[in-house]
């Protein structure tokens, strides 16, 4: 089933100032997540973000702070663990998700919406761990329990649509801009 722009919210998970830069090719990772965050934002997307326990791992990452319009900090692993989490989500709809640690609050976020009955869209290249072993264990194991895996161009392509979109030119521009 393609993506769609009803109902689909970007939720960025724990792409924080102290815990980036131990992240495997972190650079790729923010560059993507901004990627997704600047299309959905040229879209109508809302986008959502996650803090795990900011007061030690800092807070969003500056690529990336200015986009979220409602940010949860939370201390369990899973954010749908958290009391607010709820509310930072629609109720229905596809989550197209990307961040860090892939296989610790991503996946379990990820495992957790699946068992909620969501449609749960993993941007593949929009997310790390510190050993690239972990990142592609969580990833399979995602799939395994039904999360579709993507990478982000597929996302932008897909909510476009159509070349004739009113956002094309800029969308398009995000994928030769170097992200």
């Amino acid at each position: 089933m393609v993506l769609s722009l009803d109902g689909a919210v970007l939720l960025l998970i724990d792409l924080q100032e102290r815990l980036m830069p131990v992240i495997a090719d972190h650079e790729v990772v923010v560059a993507r997540a901004v990627r997704l965050a600047e299309a959905a934002t040229l879209l109508d997307v809302p986008v959502r973000a996650t803090e795990q326990n900011p007061a030690g791992l800092g807070r969003t990452v500056p690529p990336l702070s200015g986009y979220p319009q409602a940010v949860l900090a939370k201390t369990t692993f899973s954010a749908a663990g958290d009391p607010g989490f709820a509310a930072l989500l629609p109720a229905e709809g596809e989550i197209v998700v990307a961040g860090v640690e892939a296989h610790v609050c991503v996946l379990q976020t990820v495992l957790d919406l699946l068992d909620a009955g969501r449609r749960v869209v993993w941007a593949a290249d929009a997310t790390g761990s510190r050993d690239p072993a972990d990142r592609a264990a969580a990833i399979d194991r995602a799939r395994q329990h039904g999360a579709e895996i993507v990478t982000s161009e597929m996302v932008l392509f897909e909510w476009l649509r159509d070349a004739k979109n009113p956002s094309f030119k800029q969308v398009h521009s995000l994928l030769t801009s170097g992200n």
